[in-house]
């Protein structure tokens, strides 16, 4: 069947067709949240996890003495801000986070909780090399003289003391409105210790996107370990940011001055957890929050290098960057995505439109192309001499259309995971209907229209295709694209379904200027 399609055929079949095997794979293949363990009593909690020393100065968590007790989840003070509630539990942890900005609600309706409770360990959670103190640590609760309620308006300091049999632990915290903070633990005397940023958030964990650990090295290396593939201990020295992450949110340590060693340890289904080495006195910063891209300018300008999109990070991240350019210019990201489709296919159109030509020239070649390989039909080596031939004195180029197509893949594959990742979308309204492009729309209208246009511009596309089998996969795909977005982010499909008007428009403007040179050259001759 494809041995009588043109180079350009079988590149565009390509490309469809590696977009729908792309959008399979994500959806069926890449592993997705475990499931949430059940709340039951503090004593059937899931075991800590006790540091064990495997050098002098690093160690790693091992699954080796469950210290449930009932400090778990008892919380010792709150702090409320406007778009932050803060619980720090008895144990001296952050228990839990609740975004309370009016867009950040789950499908009950309720403000969205950041941490699974039911997960370990929790941010600025302290783990002792000692197995002995590291199990009174987690019986011991910390005491606190301030406030039980704090209003969180600007920066806030508490202090936390806990008393151990052989050492004591005063953690100082600092928070401030956007989400960081800053925290000094002092232990006194020898006693090796591990401070962890938490597991990661457990909101919005798909088959879509990546969820798992980044670690930034101190070389400015940026390593991903997903979910599910955590080999065990891994040690980062003077690593920059240490961040657990899911789609939209994150909670990390970072430190830009003197760097952090941090180690990777591994859950159950191995799924990496994060742990920092600890000195006697031991300063830190870390953010928990939406991976908003302003907001960890604001805090620091390399925090924005927890937003990771995948293999085409290098080509979306710009493309962000173009994209929120948009926004503040249009106040819309639904018109922000109309737009940064309208500039991508202008910056392309130059070869677009040679790509296009190429294909008309082509077009206007199949009878005489079907001629020459009937006739050379036992000569391969003939026919290709007389096709070549055939395109040379005509000026066409089977490559011709390649490169254009070649080019919007790593383009397309890098605006999908923007428009998928980008927790700005989030509760973005467009026009009418769609008021949160992170979501599917709601009645499918987008997609609807997407397949349309996309079976339009098949239409109008010159084709050389005579196969009927071939025919019928090329009038199928709009049909599969179709299904594919019903689910997907509005977004997303805004994106396509612009980029397919914007195809139509040119390629009848292309079958316009090559009808206008055919009759110009058929009057000269």
């Amino acid at each position: 069947m494809f041995e009588k399609m043109s180079v350009n055929q079988r590149v565009m079949l390509a490309t469809l067709l590696s977009l729908v095997v792309f959008m399979v794979y994500d959806y069926f293949f890449i592993p997705s949240a475990p499931q949430r363990i059940p709340e039951t009593n503090a004593t059937q909690h899931q075991a800590y996890e006790a540091p064990k020393k495997i050098t002098s100065d690093l160690a790693a968590p091992q699954k080796s003495q469950s210290h449930a007790s009932a400090l778990d989840n008892q919380i010792l003070l709150s702090l409320k801000g406007e778009k932050f509630d803060i619980y720090v539990d008895k144990l001296g942890r952050i228990s839990q986070v609740v975004l309370e900005e009016k867009k950040y609600k789950n499908e009950q309706g309720e403000q969205i909780k950041l941490f699974d409770e039911t997960k370990l360990p929790k941010p600025l959670e302290v783990r002792f090399s000692d197995v002995a103190l590291n199990a009174e640590a987690f019986k011991v609760p910390y005491s606190y003289s301030g406030p039980k309620q704090i209003t969180l308006e600007g920066k806030k300091s508490i202090r936390l003391v806990q008393n151990l049999s052989s050492t004591s632990v005063i953690k100082t915290i600092t928070f401030y409105p956007d989400g960081h903070y800053e925290a000094t633990v002092q232990i006194e005397g020898s006693h090796p210790y591990f401070l962890s940023p938490g597991y990661r958030p457990n909101v919005r964990v798909d088959g879509y996107t990546l969820h798992g650990a980044l670690i930034k090295e101190a070389d400015g290396t940026i390593t991903i370990i997903e979910d599910g593939d955590a080999k065990g201990t891994e040690v980062f020295k003077k690593a920059r940011i240490a961040s657990a992450f899911d789609r939209y949110y994150a909670t990390l340590f970072y430190d830009f001055e003197q760097g952090m060693d941090v180690v990777v340890s591994k859950d159950e289904n191995n799924n990496p957890i994060l742990f920092v080495q600890a000195s006697p006195t031991f300063k830190i910063q870390g953010y928990f929050g939406p991976k908003e891209y302003e907001t960890l300018k604001s805090i620091h300008p390399e925090l924005t290098d927890v937003i990771e999109y995948g293999f085409f990070t290098f080509i979306a991240k710009p493309m962000f960057k173009a994209l929120l350019a948009l926004y503040h210019l249009v106040g819309n990201w639904g018109w922000a995505i109309v737009l940064l489709t309208i500039i991508i296919r202008i910056i392309l159109f130059p070869l677009t439109l040679k790509g296009m030509l190429s294909m008309q020239k082509l077009k206007d070649l199949a009878p005489k192309i079907k001629e020459i390989q009937q006739k050379y039909k036992g000569d391969p080596q003939k026919m290709n001499a007389a096709m070549m031939q055939l395109y040379k004195k005509h000026g066409a180029n089977p490559m011709g259309g390649c490169l254009p197509m070649l080019l919007q893949i790593p383009i397309f594959f890098a605006i999908y995971r923007v428009l998928l990742n980008a927790i700005e979308l989030k509760g973005a309204p467009w026009i009418l209907w769609i008021q949160d492009l992170s979501q599917p729309d709601p009645y499918y209208v987008l997609p609807i229209l997407m397949g349309a246009t996309m079976y339009l511009h098949q239409k109008i596309t010159p084709t050389t295709i005579t196969d009927p089998m071939q025919k019928r996969i090329f009038e199928w795909l709009p049909i599969v694209f179709t299904f594919f977005f019903l689910t997907f982010p509005a977004g997303l499909t805004l994106y396509w379904f612009t980029n397919n008007i914007l195809s139509i428009i040119q390629q009848l403007l292309v079958n316009k200027i090559f009808e206008s040179r055919k009759a110009l050259a058929k009057d000269k001759s």
